[in-house]
Parts: C-alpha cells; structure tokens; sequence
C-alpha cells in the first residue's frame, strides 16, 4: 500500500509530520475559538435567554417545524428522482455518436448549468402567471431544481462513464455486445462506485437548494422558521429558531453523507468478496493437477 501512495506523492518524512500534526491542532484550536467567541456573542446579545426558547415547547410550534420539513422532504425527493432521470436521459444522448441527439442534449446540459437556480425557479413560477396560468408552488419549485441539478448530475454520469477505462469497452466490443449493452452491462456499473460520492453531494445540495423556495411564498423549512422567528411576543427569536433549522439541515445531510459512505463501502464489499473460478481438475499420469 506504501509503494502505492508513493507513486502519488512523496511520504512526509519526521518533520513534515510534526508540521502536520501542529498545523491540524492550530486549525482545531481556531475552530473551538471561532465557535466560543459566537457562542459568546449570543449569549451577550440575549440570544440563549429563556423567553427567545419557550415557543418552542408547544405542540403546534413543533408541529409547524414538522410540516416545514415535510415539504421540505417532498419537494427534494421529487426533484431528486426526475433530475436523476433526466441526468441519466442527456447523459446518455451527449454519449451517443448520433450528433442529432448529441449536439442538442449538449446545448441544454450546457444551458441550464449556467443559468443560476433562483432564476430557473422566478421562471418557474412568474412566466406562467403572466400567461394566466397557474402553477403550484411546489413544482414551480421542482423545475428550477430538476432542470439546474439533473444538469449537473448529467456532467457526472458521462464524466465517470468516460472515466472507466477504453479497454473495457472495446473488450466487450470484441466478443460481440451492442453499445447499449455496452453501456447498461460493462461501463456504468463500474462508473457508479466512482459516481456515487458526486452524486450524493450534488443531491445533499438539492436537499439545500429547497431553502430557496422561500422566495416564492413555498412553505419549507426555511419559510417556516422565518414565521417562526419574527414573532414578537417571544422577542423576535430569529437567532434560535434558525440555529435548530441549521441542526435539521445538518442532521439530514448528515444521513445522506452516512448512506453514501454505507452503499460504497457495500459495493466495494461485494466486488471484492467475489468467488474465484472454480479449479478445473486433469487427470495424469502423475496424478491430478489443478488449472
């Protein structure tokens, strides 16, 4: 494994490790001091004071925060599912030698990649209204976040296809297989273990992306706690109301994080616990040899 990683970079020698290591305390330290000196700042500004907190013990302030996430939940699993799908439809069309279908695939791909999100989502929701349509916040929502993120995921999917190596490809070529054969049997179930961190990430930033519905009056997560906190009864809590917001963004992206890691480490599991080939026994004059 050394031999390996030395290919790759030099190893540190005594000194760059002692270097290392007070370089890691140093920033460690500066993160504690960072987090106490905010820490401080609320608890000097009132922020940590019993009234600011009390609401949230009421039943119907829990269960407002319980359906902010609930639509927040939604909103993301649709847009995930369909900007899946429609990664893995332009990737597939920007793979394919038939420019009718490559060259405008790419021009799509390319197109909602630069346009920023809040943009796609004002277009969701505003141009069908000046036609006299109307559209659910919800999926005004869901398009921005399919048509931005299902571009990204689109660059994953063909960048870890073209990310496995030639020889796979032209092997299967040679015994005979199709180019969709190809694609679904030899190339893409080895790019999704060097997918699978990318495409989680740009899901946990799907999941962030939702708190963007609040421009449009959609009543997630984000949307919620701003009601929340602009109570003035309790003292205005913004401060505590989006501190827990943060705490369930964190712990959900947490999950996510935690179910990549468990889905790699399986898929890894299970290509290298694969049995050998069985041995292939002749018979000899001299006994029995194993092929």
């Amino acid at each position: 494994m050394s031999t390996q990683a030395s290919v790759l970079y030099d190893l540190p020698g005594p000194r760059a490790k002692r270097r290392n290591a007070l370089l890691g305390v140093a920033s460690t330290l500066a993160i504690v001091a960072l987090i106490a000196f905010v820490g401080y700042k609320f608890y000097d500004t009132g922020q940590f004071e019993a009234r600011k907190w009390e609401q949230f013990q009421y039943v119907s302030v829990q269960r407002e925060l319980l359906n902010g996430l609930g639509a927040t939940l939604k909103a993301a699993g649709i847009a995930a599912v369909l900007a899946l799908l429609f990664g893995a439809v332009f990737a597939s069309a920007r793979l394919s030698d038939k420019w009718i279908l490559r060259s405008p695939a790419t021009f799509v791909v390319e197109l909602f990649r630069a346009i920023p999100l809040l943009i796609l989502i004002f277009f969701g929701y505003y141009v069908p209204l000046q036609y006299g349509w109307s559209i659910d916040k919800l999926w005004a929502l869901v398009i921005g976040l399919t048509l931005y993120n299902g571009s990204v995921l689109a660059e994953i999917f063909r960048a870890g296809i073209n990310a496995v190596p030639r020889g796979q490809s032209e092997g299967a070529y040679a015994i005979g297989l199709r180019k969709n054969q190809v694609l679904r049997l030899i190339l893409l179930p080895q790019a999704v273990r060097s997918m699978l961190p990318a495409i989680v990430s740009q899901l946990v930033v799907l999941l962030k992306d939702t708190a963007l519905g609040f421009i449009i009056t959609y009543p997630e997560l984000l949307f919620v706690g701003k009601q929340i906190g602009g109570r003035l009864p309790f003292g205005l809590p913004y401060v505590p109301t989006y501190l827990i917001i943060a705490a369930i963004y964190i712990a959900i992206c947490g999950m996510l994080s935690v179910l990549a890691w468990w889905l790699q480490k399986r898929m890894g599991r299970a290509r290298t616990s694969a049995k050998p080939l069985p041995a292939v026994e002749t018979g000899g004059a001299a006994g029995q040899t194993a092929i």
